[in-house]
């Protein structure tokens, strides 16, 4: 994976080439993280893109930015991600008369563009933002991945287009401020780390959505949606639908295990995990090689760990089977020091540039960090509890009949400790609920479906739209921080567009979350495994961790510049920091209780300080 930083204007006469040339320098250099084998720069007629590379395919080769002529046209990329029907695509374009002179897929992503114009993002498979400049055309054309796997961000100032793999990078450019204003306060406080997609914390600075495409020319900025989920009848049956299922999600993760500098994945003994690791072993053993697996854990969870709703059990014993079923080289990382779990929020944020998921988070910066000393390319197994129904807002009533977002609660803790001037100043909840509203609404349904089966459709969609979001996020820039590529087998669209019109009460097969992936992977996994029931990513149990980040938000509350005094009602905060701790009830998600909230309040308070963001109402 890669960092692509970019400004464009092409109206302006009077730009200084090496003052801009400059701005994208110090754009790239914040992406160094992302891209730590080599940098690279292209500037001409007002263009400047800038590059990180990270080299996991034919590393001599492939270099970046890279242009190719066409026709007496120059078309020149910056491209951030994997592309996993590489073959395919060149085997298209090379009918049509192209030459491809190197094994790398950015190439291959150039002269698709060139041969078939935006149309070729109907053509490619994987994970990806990227921006070309196009001569012929005179514009600049930009995308990115279907869901949003790879991050694109982008600012208007003037005339001018900035773009980047991150929002520090546009900060960096100093032609837009850190603020914050209204909207950004409200997605703060009543959704964060949950997010609208689209838009960002910062004032000005917004997102490309997942599929959606946009080109930028001397009349503006033009977006369009490439990609979307449709709804249509599912004609298959049943028996045809599990052996589909099953081949999809074996083809999938076949074709990202190609990599020139090996791979390794994550283990947690859960089903996703299991399939990815039980496939990947086989692939590797056809040439006598041994596959390296990681999980995670956190020193005195055996002591510590309660059975729970949304954590029923510990993943130790099952990734114990796992590894002795395909004999894998494992690697346990216990995370011992509570301290350091806290002391770790800090570069979370400026990894995520916003408030994030807390030591859920930052844990996993430290893992990844860890498997980044043997391993460049990870596989892990995100989006498959969206994608098959493995939350429990699949399949228990009250969430599945709540009138708003199933994994978040209305009225949490983190709204109930706000003052009361700021509520009714940014309205929180009712910011919320309009979101909730709006992403309900675009929900794709067939008119003749039972009210039962729109409504998991609409708690299946808010979960790809928002949930999903929120975890794509926190993989791609905690890992990415580690210089580590993550690759997400079950976010491939054409699991998606699948499994999406299954009737539920397939998906759901046998009363079971997950139920038809179970049963479509049946003699992939030890029976034990197939039958484990869902279990989220591990976060620390130990309740001294609680004390920790209670004792550094108030030492932060006593500072003078701490913003966090501006929002909260420090009355109501310190009651419930002082009261019982239950960790058994997350106000997010599964996994987001009341430690994190603590620790959620640390990051937040760090945001401000670290960009030095200033309020606009």
């Amino acid at each position: 994976m890669c960092g692509i930083a970019g400004i464009v204007n092409f109206q302006d006469k009077t730009l200084v080439r090496e003052k801009y040339l400059q701005k994208v320098k110090n754009m790239t250099e914040t992406l160094k993280f992302r891209g730590p084998d080599a940098e690279g720069f292209f500037c001409e007629n007002n263009i400047f893109l800038g590059h990180r590379r990270l080299s996991i395919i034919d590393p001599e080769n492939g270099k970046q930015p890279m242009t190719r002529e066409f026709e007496g046209f120059k078309y020149t990329i910056v491209y951030n991600g994997e592309l996993y029907n590489t073959l395919e695509i060149r085997t298209e374009i090379e009918s049509h008369g192209f030459v491809q002179t190197m094994n790398c897929d950015t190439e291959t992503l150039l002269l698709g563009y060139i041969c078939f114009g935006e149309k070729i993002l109907d053509k490619i498979i994987g994970i990806f933002a990227f921006a070309i400049y196009d001569e012929k055309h005179k514009k600049v054309f930009l995308a990115r991945d279907n869901f949003g796997v790879k991050p694109l961000y982008y600012a208007q100032v003037g005339k001018s287009l900035i773009f980047a793999s991150e929002q520090k990078s546009i900060l960096a450019s100093k032609m837009i401020k850190a603020q914050i204003d209204k909207t950004g306060l409200q997605e703060m406080f009543s959704l964060c780390p949950i997010k609208t997609e689209g838009i960002t914390l910062f004032k000005n600075i917004f997102e490309l959505k997942g599929g959606e495409m946009a080109e930028f020319e001397k009349n503006g900025l033009r977006k369009k949606i490439y990609y979307k989920i449709s709804a249509k009848p599912h004609t298959d049956s049943k028996r045809k639908t599990i052996k589909k299922v099953r081949k999809l999600i074996v083809n999938s993760i076949k074709s990202q295990l190609v990599s020139d500098v090996g791979f390794c994945t994550f283990l947690s003994g859960g089903l996703d995990s299991s399939i990815i690791t039980a496939i990947a072993s086989k692939e590797l053993k056809k040439n006598n090689k041994t596959l390296s697996t990681y999980s995670i854990d956190f020193e005195n969870n055996d002591k510590y760990f309660k059975k729970s709703l949304f954590q029923p059990n510990a993943d130790v014993d099952f990734v114990k089977i796992m590894v002795k079923k395909y004999r894998t080289n494992h690697e346990y990382f216990m995370l011992g020091s509570k301290k350091s779990l806290c002391d770790s929020l800090v570069e979370a944020v400026i990894a995520r540039d916003s408030p994030g998921m807390a030591d859920i988070d930052s844990s996993l910066l430290l893992f990844c960090k860890e498997i980044k000393k043997n391993f460049t390319v990870a596989l892990s197994g995100e989006c498959a509890d969206e994608i098959f129904c493995g939350y429990p807002w699949f399949w228990k009533e009250d969430l599945i009949n709540k009138d708003f977002f199933p994994f978040i609660e209305e009225k949490n803790e983190k709204l109930s400790i706000l003052k009361k001037e700021f509520i009714d100043k940014i309205k929180p909840a009712e910011y919320a609920r309009r979101r909730y509203i709006e992403t309900l609404r675009d929900t794709p349904l067939l008119n003749n479906e039972s009210n039962k089966e729109k409504k998991l459709k609409q708690i299946q969609f808010l979960s790809i739209k928002s949930f999903m979001q929120n975890l794509l996020e926190r993989k791609d820039k905690m890992s990415m921080r580690a210089s580590l590529e993550v690759r997400v087998p079950f976010c491939d669209r054409r699991i998606v567009d699948y499994v999406y019109n299954i009737p539920f009460e397939w998906k759901l097969l046998n009363g079971r979350e997950k139920g038809l992936m179970r049963k479509a992977v049946r003699g992939l996994l030890p029976k034990c495994i197939v039958t484990r029931k869902k279990s989220p990513y591990p976060k620390t149990q130990d309740p001294e961790y609680f004390n920790v980040v209670v004792k550094e938000l108030k030492r932060r509350l006593k500072l003078e510049d701490c913003k966090l005094t501006e929002f909260l009602d420090l009355k109501k905060l310190y009651k419930l920091i002082s009261s019982p701790l239950d960790i058994s009830k997350p106000w997010l998600g599964q996994l987001m209780s009341r430690p994190q909230l603590i620790a959620h309040l640390i990051q937040i308070d760090e945001w401000f300080r670290q960009y030095n963001v200033e309020i606009v109402l």
